[in-house]
């Protein structure tokens, strides 16, 4: 079954009627309620989806997105003036887990990033689980090069 499902799910970038299952499965990413779909909401996500810097990539199975990630690329003046990649908001519906659609949807914006000429792309992620750190290092990402501090506002 897992073998079908998987076969029949499509990576593109989000369009406007994917907002309600986005916003589904960033609550499995922690403490993030889905907010009210209002007009101030729907401005944001006209504006993302317009953002040429913005790539939301959805993982779509049975009319449902069920993974995704965000790549914002970054204009910069290091680097011979090429830009960087940032993925964040990596996410997989638990149902639809173990069957390759998080690597695909990371390969996807690893992907863009390379046409985007990005010369490195960033990884960040909240969770401390060992098994979520091993997937990402198996999907080419490592935790040595580079080291990341937050600042909540």
């Amino acid at each position: 079954m897992k073998e079908i499902e998987m076969m029949m799910t499509t990576m593109r970038l989000a369009q406007r009627q994917d907002l309600p299952d986005l916003l589904q499965l960033y609550t499995y990413l922690g403490d993030n309620p889905i907010p009210v779909l209002d007009a101030k909401l729907m401005r944001l996500w006209q504006t993302l989806l317009n953002d040429p810097q913005t790539a939301i990539i959805v993982a779509e199975s049975q009319g449902h997105g069920v993974s995704t990630c965000t790549l914002t690329i970054i204009r910069n003046l290091t680097h011979d003036q090429r830009p960087y990649g940032i993925i964040e908001n990596v996410v997989t519906d638990p149902r639809y887990r173990c069957q390759g659609l998080g690597r695909r949807v990371l390969e996807e914006a690893v992907r863009i990033a390379c046409e985007n000429h990005c010369y490195k792309v960033l990884l960040t992620t909240g969770s401390k689980r060992e098994g979520a750190l091993r997937f990402y290092r198996e999907a080419g990402f490592n935790d040595q090069d580079k080291t990341a501090f937050v600042r909540w506002l």
